[in-house]
């Protein structure tokens, strides 16, 4: 550093190890251009931050800190079961798990300490069926503002970098939208950002209604912010740099939240292809190594077009397998009716099709992989299954479900394997028999919203 002497070093753009070495660099005499670095530890801290989201008086998840077993142990018997574990100061989730039970918090608390290599373990409260929304945001010490609000189409407990999302959000409602956009500003404020900001949000339905709750604050660029800029139009990276450099955004007119033209859809893009026999269940260890980018004027033709991008080909005819987890089997009748509305013949084992025929849907019973044959790896084998939709009971590729799932990828059949994904997918098929889908540049849509 004595011999470049750089003016300043910007670290909100390279993910989390800048922002590891920020206290190093301004220690070693660099100046760190923006946020500062005791902003950036007071998002990072737990505890830290846990205090400020109080003084703010906004929602987390229930929480803990552990350094070693002992004091997991003790913080599970406080914050309950289902909950999310990881190790602190790592990049995609790594190690990061959900625990349903003892044994599974034992195990995989133990690989978090071994990942986490002397850092503290984080815990917490899992909130199940709840909305995962993430949120872009520039902000230059007095004005803050929203570059994108992203509604996650997984679940929460999907990595952000491995879910489906959209702009503008597809179901989130106004009085949600305006408590997130006040959520955002306070956290601002208060941790006096300067530079791009990326929050992420969970909305759970519970007794009082509808609750906000705040999962993670990075004072730092996300990796959705290339998604916000194509799918507004707006330079985010660049607005954000001259913010940092001391020109406020008043200065460079951005004063309001842009409004997207078009609907657009980011998807995943994962290597299973690659890693025979791999289960492709998703969770909160990111597996994706890439992303593509659907748009239209209907949410529902953006998504089918991010499909296509992503590689994984809705179909227009044949056969679809369902089967889905206990909790989500009240679900099957109305996608299995949607599908036979759209022509499809449904496919199901034992469980999953009694719940179909319960509610009058024709289905074509399949044997489990125990029972015999003719079983789904064999309709698999014969090319005569076009579409999987599977939300697994038990993940892991020796399971049934697993080993139709590494089936599924051999054979290049798609399979989807959230319930909240899998809905969508039947509304994009749909969509797709009533308007043939058009072929745009991004540069073209926007000349022409001018």
């Amino acid at each position: 550093c004595d011999a470049i002497q750089p003016d300043g070093v910007i670290v909100q753009f390279g993910g989390q190890t800048p922002l590891n070495l920020a206290r190093g660099l301004a220690e070693a005499g660099v100046p760190v251009i923006g946020t500062s670095v005791d902003t950036i530890e007071a998002a990072e801290d737990r505890e830290l931050f846990q205090k400020l989201i109080d003084e703010l008086g906004l929602k987390q998840p229930p929480s803990g800190i552990a350094r070693n077993m002992d004091e997991a142990r003790v913080e599970a018997k406080v914050i309950g079961f289902p909950m999310l574990v990881r190790p602190s100061f790592v990049l995609g989730g790594r190690a990061m798990e959900i625990c349903y039970d003892q044994t599974q918090f034992d195990r995989y608390v133990a690989e978090a300490f071994v990942v986490a290599d002397g850092q503290p373990v984080l815990i917490d409260r899992f909130l199940e069926d709840a909305t995962e929304v993430d949120v872009d945001a520039i902000a230059d010490g007095t004005d803050c503002v929203i570059m994108g609000i992203m509604e996650h189409i997984e679940e929460a407990g999907v990595h952000s970098g491995d879910s489906a999302c959209a702009i503008p959000p597809f179901s989130l409602t106004q009085p949600v939208l305006h408590e997130i956009r006040e959520a955002t500003s306070k956290l601002a404020q208060k941790l006096n950002v300067i530079g791009l900001m990326n929050i992420q949000f969970a909305i759970k339905s519970e007794e009082q209604g509808l609750v906000l709750y705040v999962l993670e604050v990075n004072p730092r660029a996300s990796r959705t912010a290339p998604f916000v800029a194509k799918a507004t139009g707006v330079p985010v990276a660049s607005i954000a740099t001259k913010v940092m450099a001391g020109i406020s955004l008043a200065e460079q007119g951005i004063t309001e939240e842009p409004i997207p033209r078009h609907v657009s859809i980011k998807e995943s893009v994962f290597p299973f292809r690659k890693f025979a026999g791999v289960d492709i269940v998703l969770g909160p260890e990111m597996r994706s190594t890439g992303e593509v980018m659907g748009v239209s004027d209907k949410f529902s033709l953006a998504f089918a077009k991010s499909q296509i991008a992503a590689g994984s080909l809705l179909p227009e005819s044949g056969k679809i397998f369902i089967s889905l987890s206990a909790r989500h089997k009240e679900s099957a009748q109305a996608i299995g009716s949607e599908l036979r509305d759209l022509g499809f013949e449904v496919l199901a084992t034992s469980g999953t099709a009694a719940r179909l025929e319960e509610g009058g849907v024709e289905v074509t019973r399949v044997k489990k992989l125990a029972e015999g044959h003719p079983n789904l790896i064999d309709y698999l084998k014969n090319d005569d299954v076009q579409l999987i939709l599977n939300t697994p009971s038990g993940k892991g590729a020796r399971t049934d479900e697993g080993r139709i799932r590494a089936a599924a990828v051999q054979h290049g059949v798609p399979c989807i394997t959230t319930l909240a994904a899998a809905e969508v997918a039947v509304r994009a098929m749909r969509a797709t028999r009533d308007v043939d889908l058009e072929v745009e540049s991004l540069q073209s849509r926007y000349a022409k919203s001018l």
